[in-house]
């Protein structure tokens, strides 16, 4: 344990050679129905353990560091594999990403029915007047065609502190259930979460980036900057470690995809299942944003549930259909083994 009470990555697990990792790995490429985190096209490595299958799948933009904790989740997949559930099925909500007003059904319809809906806001950093007032209206048209789900924002730690202030009062008019990561840094949550109790907003504060970003995460829990957690398996480093994470913050946790394919998402569905509390619908229905998965049963949510069951398996024909360039795979495969110089 370290002194905050986390366990290190990989805590006791045994850490693979590369060679071992990439044995019988692939690459792939799958396209999305609509740009979501300003992509098209979401690449994955796929490794193959005795555990099952486990994905690799830092965005590109993260270094050797911050990719070695990604690592450390998919080796705690494919060759340690997980703790045993504590319930068979796990609530999802639906995804809109910052889509136009006029494409919001077209996405709610893909997930089906949900107990609730996550709306992408402060899409590429807008703060300007005109980028909040397409944000409320988005807003808006979700509540108006699921009147009952549940509604949360996530803003990527976007939005400065006026922006979110003036922002979150009008969207409160909606029944927002929380707003995710609205302004960065702890302090920042902290500061917003004051001013909107000041000011008689009642909207709870969730922190992400802030979790998974900061050296200690339970600094958020410390300095009152949030009312829960949003927890993604591949960036703290394993689903172990994930929980204990939630459990030394003593905040609700909702876990989150990080744009997985049905491989990485098991991982998800596993820490869900596993936490001792989960009240809210967790962000794991994202596999319905893709045009296709590389399973041959994909994660899709049923009647807004994924139900705790054996590990999605790649198809073959649909591996070899959507495995990325050679240049792609030579790209990775360097990736991995400068994440796991950083691991060890």
């Amino acid at each position: 344990m370290t002194e905050t009470g986390i366990p290190p990555l990989l805590d006791g697990l045994r850490v693979p050679t590369p060679d071992e990792l990439l044995d019988g790995a692939v690459v792939v490429s799958q396209p999305m129905h609509t740009r979501f985190r300003g992509t098209t096209v979401r690449e994955a490595l796929l490794l193959h353990g005795p555990a099952g299958w486990a994905e690799f799948s830092p965005f590109p933009e993260y270094g050797p560091a911050e990719s070695s904790r990604w690592l450390a989740a998919a080796i705690e997949a494919g060759w340690h594999g997980w703790p045993a559930p504590v319930r068979d099925s796990v609530p999802v909500n639906a995804t809109v990403p910052a889509v136009a007003v006029t494409d919001v059904g077209r996405v709610l319809d893909s997930f089906g029915e949900v107990p609730a809906v996550k709306v992408k806001v402060a899409e590429a950093g807008r703060t300007d007047p005109a980028g909040v007032d397409e944000d409320v209206a988005r807003v808006a048209e979700v509540r108006r065609l699921r009147p009952r789900a549940a509604l949360r924002i996530d803003a990527n730690q976007s939005w400065d502190h006026a922006t979110a202030l003036s922002a979150l009062r009008r969207l409160a008019e909606y029944g927002l259930e929380y707003a995710e990561q609205p302004v960065a840094g702890i302090e920042g949550l902290a500061r917003l979460r004051q001013s909107l109790a000041a000011a008689g907003a009642e909207v709870r504060i969730a922190a992400d980036e802030s979790v998974r970003k900061e050296t200690d995460p339970l600094a958020v829990a410390r300095a009152g900057a949030a009312d829960l957690v949003v927890v993604k398996v591949q960036p703290l480093g394993g689903v172990r470690r994930a929980l204990g994470i939630v459990e030394a913050a003593g905040l609700d946790a909702v876990v989150s995809s990080a744009l997985d394919t049905s491989v990485g998402i098991a991982a998800g569905v596993a820490l869900a299942a596993s936490l001792p509390r989960l009240p809210h619908a967790c962000g794991l229905g994202t596999v319905a944003l893709f045009t296709q998965d590389v399973a041959q049963s994909p994660w899709i949510p049923d009647a807004g549930r994924l139900v705790v069951r054996d590990r999605p398996v790649p198809d073959a024909e649909t591996l070899t259909r959507l495995r990325a360039g050679e240049d792609r795979q030579r790209w990775w495969h360097q990736r991995l083994r400068a994440a796991w110089s950083e691991l060890t």
